[in-house]
């Protein structure tokens, strides 16, 4: 267990009696922490756990307790799903679609990353490393329809994400202004898109990048995943190369459908 707190906190070394937390570890890394447990050990240790005992002994208790209680389980990975016309919500996407028809047009869950780009930018090459990112992720193609009721993913086939420039050369001053204005946007999960850009011009050399995502396909570890892989296939398509990513073994889609199948009633029962 002390391997997996240093394998998540990129330590060294952790000790018995170290706190999470006061190594360096935030809510996000909590989650990967969780994963990790959950590998290493075949059982199921809450986030909030992790909170409550959030030492390299604490947390060995805790998995003790669940291994003498229920026993080691046997977890089923991740798989692609073959078919992708209908897939379910995760329970997470579920609550925050709840959310959105409870609160109507509100832009709360809206998660934008905001990046200044000084120097010569080629627009027609960030436009382009937007659109790869978009097709590599499936989750920023969907929408959520509703079909008696209960809501799905449908993922688009196409990738293209609206990419309008805002020319304030000269009106600098109007950027947080425009900025404001685009991240408070809300978005129609029913109809989508769940993911749009904005480009503003400051100066020839000056521009910021502004893209939006709503909370149901992106959240802050999501969004340092964004901003790499941009950068990844922008300066791909400026040298005119391959972009060096590997291929996803599968999508966002494929864990809705694992957790649903998996967390049953029989299962949550105990």
């Amino acid at each position: 267990l002390a391997g997996v707190f240093a394998g998540v906190l990129g330590l060294a070394r952790v000790g018995v009696d170290d706190d999470f937390f006061l190594c360096g570890g935030n809510s996000l890394m909590v989650t990967r922490l969780v994963a990790r447990v959950r590998d290493a050990f075949g059982v199921e240790v809450p986030v909030r756990t992790v909170f409550q005992a959030p030492t390299v002994a604490g947390l060995a208790g805790c998995v003790r307790e669940v291994l003498a209680g229920f026993g080691r389980v046997e977890l089923a990975p991740v798989v692609p799903v073959a078919d992708r016309g209908r897939l379910p919500l995760s329970f997470a996407q579920q609550r925050l679609w709840f959310l959105d028809q409870l609160q109507g047009d509100l832009a709360v869950y809206n998660v934008p990353l905001v990046v200044r780009l000084r120097g010569a930018l080629e627009v027609p090459a960030l436009e382009a490393a937007l659109g790869a990112v978009v097709a590599r992720h499936e989750s920023l193609r969907v929408c959520f329809p509703v079909v008696d009721g209960e809501p799905f993913q449908r993922v688009a086939v196409e990738a293209s994400v609206p990419f309008p420039v805002c020319d304030l050369t000269g009106r600098g001053e109007r950027l947080g202004e425009v900025v404001d204005a685009e991240v408070g946007r809300p978005f129609d999960l029913a109809a989508g898109p769940v993911v749009r850009a904005l480009l503003v011009r400051l100066a020839d050399d000056d521009h910021v990048l502004v893209v939006t995502a709503h909370h149901s396909v992106a959240d802050g570890w999501s969004l340092g995943v964004l901003h790499h892989e941009l950068a990844v296939y922008y300066n791909a398509a400026v040298a005119g190369e391959a972009p060096r990513l590997g291929e996803l073994a599968v999508q966002y889609g494929d864990f809705a459908v694992w957790q649903r199948e998996r967390l049953t009633d029989e299962v949550l029962e105990p």
